[in-house]
């Protein structure tokens, strides 16, 4: 790559790791290519999907109805040939309807047994539409398989196949009707991922593509076997000490009670983030890197994850909703002074 950063002496990387990044380089751009075919614009957020992916983690998509969530996922699963499934989660929604149940069958002889039918959640991608329509003991059943890459139905354990990532959406407009997510739950996403709406000329080539013939099939770039070892890759992508440094002072600079916090901030967060969130930074920053083939994590890497990676998991305060303060203006504050340290 021609802005590609050389590996540091002393780093792990060896020559075939270094081509493996080059590679995975590549394929992120052909990758990127295949999916404008049929998603118009919205590169930041295909971009933020990868990341999670190679990183093995989940993210939470937020915007309005229309705005091809649904569209991306479901195309991404397909560039990749991984095997795809949508869940609509609903009020009425149990766990076994996303996990699935023993089912009585005739067996041989003559002799009924219970067999296991497996659910939708037994895939590569699962689209999580809704989620918070859902109840929170079915939330739980998704959240399960979300950090153990498990479920348990009728007192078993059942292991998912790898990759496994979990794309969950939410309608930022209607909140009747919804479960809202426990802090704990939302800590297990790795990234909050929001999608604005198109600009206009995205908005008039949107109006072409849809409105004729049928979307093109996509190429498949990627198969399972081929994105576990990127992912395994991605983890050893070196990270220097003072990176792993600056993503800690950052996430605890979050902590209102903490002693690190800035005064200015205490007042306005009630909660801030947890370790998941160093872990995610630096997970995310590597991710980033390999992607844009790079051989070592930087401090740019990091700035540019930290919105998705914290701003889910702050909880601002009474005062800070009160006079408009979002997540995102504090992050942005904070990024400005812990870089200037």
């Amino acid at each position: 790559m021609s802005q590609a950063t050389l590996p540091a002496q002393g780093s792990q990387l060896g020559a075939d790791d270094v081509q493996a990044i080059d590679q995975l380089g590549d394929t992120y751009t052909r990758l990127r290519e295949e999916l404008a075919r049929v998603i118009v614009g919205q590169e930041e957020v295909i971009e933020r999907l990868a990341i999670c992916l190679f990183a093995r983690g989940h993210a939470l998509l937020m915007g309005v109805p229309g705005l091809a969530k649904t569209l991306l996922v479901s195309k991404l699963a397909e560039t990749m040939s991984l095997k795809f499934s949508r869940i609509q989660f609903t009020p009425d929604l149990m766990p076994m309807d996303i996990t699935g149940t023993d089912i009585l069958q005739d067996g041989a002889g003559g002799r009924r047994e219970f067999q296991f039918n497996h659910g939708p959640v037994f895939a590569n991608i699962i689209l999580a539409d809704e989620i918070n329509r859902a109840p929170p003991k079915t939330q739980a059943a998704m959240l399960e398989a979300m950090q153990e890459r498990r479920v348990t139905a009728i007192g078993k354990p059942f292991l998912l196949d790898a990759p496994f990532l979990v794309l969950a959406t939410q309608n930022p407009v209607e909140q009747e009707g919804t479960y809202p997510l426990p802090e704990a739950q939302l800590d297990r996403f790795m990234f909050l991922i929001e999608l604005d709406y198109p600009s206009e000329q995205e908005e008039i080539q949107i109006a072409r593509t849809t409105t004729g013939d049928e979307l093109p099939a996509l190429k498949h770039l990627l198969n399972a076997a081929q994105i576990i070892d990127y992912q395994d890759l991605v983890r050893r992508v070196p990270v220097p000490d003072h990176i792993y440094s600056y993503a800690a002072r950052l996430v605890r600079k979050t902590r209102p009670h903490g002693d690190t916090a800035p005064e200015w901030l205490k007042p306005l967060v009630s909660w801030g983030a947890g370790p998941r969130a160093v872990q995610s930074l630096i997970l995310g920053a590597r991710a980033r890197a390999a992607l844009s083939g790079n051989y070592m994590a930087r401090q740019e890497d990091i700035e540019h994850v930290v919105f998705p990676v914290l701003t889910h998991r702050l909880i601002t305060s009474f005062a800070a909703q009160a006079e408009g303060i979002s997540a995102k203006e504090i992050i942005r504050r904070l990024v400005a002074e812990t870089g200037e340290e």
